[in-house]
């Protein structure tokens, strides 16, 4: 009787785990890219000269929900190379690199972070490899792209929210 109720018991634990697992979910469903360009303007004078980079680089993400627990969530990437001693531009490399996530039992400020920060680490690594592909498809040596930290930048987005929005409160006092 005692094995019973302790197999009871523990089955019964077992299936709130299995519940708790069936509500929170996370899935890659795909990844692509949404849009590209690679731009060099001044070739092949360009190749004629010492190649010193000046990088400019540009990161945006944006995410919309697409359908029931269905996320895209995009990360677009603006490389601009210029030469250092004329300001001439080297070329110019965009992606917007796009991917479809399937999220449910996360709402709320999780929610916004995981779209915020965990997608476009995910996505990331996929555009810093299509955007190096370009720039030597151009004829350049390779861009790599230095890691992202998406945690921080997403922090960052969020204090200057609630300053807006502090900032915001104090002229409606007013």
């Amino acid at each position: 009787m005692a094995e019973e109720n302790s197999q009871n018991a523990a089955g019964g634990n077992q299936a709130a785990a299995d519940q708790q697992k069936q509500q929170l979910q996370f899935a890659v469903q795909r990844i692509y890219v949404k849009d590209i360009s690679f731009e060099a303007p001044n070739s092949p004078a360009v190749f004629q000269q010492p190649f010193k980079p000046k990088v400019g680089l540009d990161l945006n993400t944006s995410s919309r929900k697409v359908g029931e627990d269905l996320y895209e969530v995009s990360i677009k990437v603006t490389a601009q190379v210029r030469h250092s001693e004329e300001g001439t531009t080297s070329f110019l490399a965009e992606i917007e690199q796009a991917g479809l996530f399937r999220i449910s039992g996360i709402e709320g400020a999780q929610l916004e972070h995981t779209l915020g920060a965990f997608c476009p680490n995910v996505l990331f690594p996929y555009a810093r490899e299509c955007i190096d592909n370009l720039v030597n498809r151009g004829g350049f040596p390779p861009l790599m792209l230095a890691p992202v930290n998406f945690e921080a930048i997403f922090a960052q987005k969020k204090k200057r929210e609630a300053e807006q929005a502090q900032q915001q409160g104090e002229q409606t006092t007013q």
